[in-house]
């Protein structure tokens, strides 16, 4: 008992040693003395954070168009083939930010195997997405509180959703990951709950005793005919109008790496997180969307006509099965998966504009932090722009707002795109330095043929993502903009740093492998073991 005491005293001094100090972090941009991230963020924290971090209204809400397109089996290989891509990015991302878990996460890793302007472009494009989508999550929680009630203004509601998200924020990684705990925790009920009732009412267990069993794959179908097209054409179509909505749902997953410089045990903890990957695909959303399919018509006249639970699928087959007062708790769900989203936003965004001007792609004062390691000035600055959540408001500047959002998408599958090539240029400066993979903390599959997989996937889908408007009769000027503007800045902005700069590729034999490593290691240690079943079970969920 005394030496089990004794090395968590230990593991505790190794923390206050690293907090305290930052000297093996002044690489090239590194934050100087006095500007550092504390590693404050618990196992637990970013456990589930990678587990529910990302479930929201995606998955309740809009596989409901999903599924209106695509059909149950369009639905299930749309989200399937996302979800391979999904994989693909995180395990090379968690390959990465694994082995230097530091500020930043996959942009200080585009600084060190990439280029200059490629961590650039990557931080800009990341910063803009999870800066814009923050005002998003907070309009959309005031949508879904008029699902009870329509007499309160929605500005009084994104009011306080705001004041609530930036508060969390202020008081530092440790009380978001807390806050997200709480969340995160509440969505993975949620979800597992509904799925284990879709199984229930599937099989003829809900009050009208209905067995549902694959009626719904053999009529209407298993595939809808997208915009009325027949044939193969119009399943393919309605296919590929699945792909590009479960990418947006799938968008966040790599929230693990911009939080990697504020984990303790970084060594233990990362890796673990990364491989929690497989449980949210599978089970979560590969499940739910089975399930979904199940239980609901494509062709149901209820689906993609709300924002709130009464356009989720669950809450339409829990109508259609007989069983009151479930949509409320679903909205009540929905609600914290949305408020839940807004932290997350809030959190990504400062610490994405921290580790831009940790690297020298930002302002300096951005990479500004208080004695307790939180990038105030970041945060501020990122919190301001949740004002543009009253734009929703207004009918008119919705919609100039709404195109904003819009954009979002298409950056996030930019931001995997990033992510895969700065993997493939990791691996190939690990080959050429001689450094074995073997040895690495993780040590991701098939690769660098996953690197690859998701260069060339994510582009794909972003360069069809407004293939809708070229349809006859469906040209609209707003759709074709907002999925494509994006895509354009992208290479706009990295050639631009690039020419501006005049950076070039870094060598694989240049490449940066050490700097920062030695505190990394300080803050990573062996745990004691459990001493009976209760804590076993707490270490393989934690």
């Amino acid at each position: 008992m005394a030496s089990k005491e004794s090395k968590n005293l230990s593991n505790e001094k190794v923390h206050e040693v690293v907090d305290a100090s930052d000297s093996e972090a002044n690489y090239d941009h590194s934050a100087p003395q006095g500007e550092a991230l504390k590693r404050t963020m618990k196992n637990r924290h970013i456990a589930m954070i990678s587990i529910g971090g990302v479930i929201g209204t995606g998955l309740f809400l809009g596989t409901a168009t999903a599924l209106h397109n695509g059909g149950p089996v369009g639905l299930l290989l749309g989200y399937a083939a996302i979800g391979s891509i999904c994989f693909a990015v995180m395990v090379s991302l968690g390959e990465m930010i694994s082995y230097l878990p530091v500020p930043g996460g996959h942009i200080t890793m585009a600084e060190r195997f990439v280029d200059s302007a490629w961590s650039f472009t990557l931080g800009w494009n990341y910063w803009y997405n999870w800066t814009i989508i923050l005002p998003a999550e907070l309009s959309a929680g005031a949508v879904l509180i008029g699902f009870w009630t329509q007499k309160v203004n929605d500005a009084a509601w994104i009011t306080i959703f705001l004041v609530v998200v930036i508060v969390i924020n202020m008081f530092g990684a440790r009380a978001y990951g807390e806050a997200e705990f709480i969340f995160a925790s509440i969505k993975v009920i949620t979800i597992t709950g509904l799925i284990i009732l879709g199984i229930v009412l599937d099989l003829g267990g809900g009050p009208s005793h209905d067995r549902l069993g694959f009626r719904y794959w053999k009529h209407p179908g298993p595939f809808n005919q997208f915009n009325g097209i027949s044939g193969s054409e119009g399943r393919f179509l309605g296919w590929w109008a699945v792909m590009t909505q479960a990418a947006f749902s799938f968008i966040g997953t790599e929230i693990v790496a911009i939080a990697a410089g504020e984990v303790r045990n970084p060594r233990r903890n990362i890796p673990k997180a990364i491989r929690r990957v497989y449980v949210r695909i599978l089970l979560f959303y590969i499940g739910g969307v089975t399930i979904i399919g199940l239980l609901v018509p494509y062709n149901h006249p209820d689906l993609d006509l709300s924002s709130t639970a009464a356009g989720s699928p669950f809450v339409i087959a829990i109508k259609t099965a007989g069983i009151k007062g479930l949509p409320s708790v679903i909205n009540a769900a929905l609600l914290t998966s949305a408020w839940s989203a807004a932290s997350s936003d809030m959190y990504t965004s400062s610490r994405a504009l921290y580790g831009l001007a940790v690297n020298g792609n930002a302002p300096r004062i951005f990479a500004r932090t208080n004695r307790w390691g939180l990038p105030w000035v970041s945060v501020s600055f990122s919190a301001a722009f949740g004002l543009l959540a009253y734009m929703a408001v207004s009918s008119g500047a919705g919609r100039v707002f709404g195109w904003f959002a819009n954009m979002t998408s298409v950056a996030g599958l930019m931001s995997w795109f990033g992510i895969s090539v700065t993997y493939v240029r990791f691996y190939a400066g690990m080959k050429a330095q001689g450094i074995d993979r073997r040895t690495l903390p993780f040590r991701a599959p098939l690769q660098p043929y996953l690197g690859w997989y998701g260069v060339v996937s994510t582009i794909i889908i972003c360069f069809f993502s407004g293939w809708s408007v070229f349809l006859k009769g469906k040209w609209a000027s707003d759709t074709f903009v907002t999925n494509y503007l994006p895509l354009a800045l992208f290479p706009i902005l990295y050639f631009g740093a690039r020419f501006w700069r005049r950076s070039r590729f870094i060598d694989a034999a240049d490449m940066d492998f050490k700097s920062g490593l030695a505190e990394v290691e300080a803050a990573s240690y062996e745990e004691p073991p459990p001493n009976n079943w209760v804590e076993k079970v707490w270490a393989w969920l934690m």
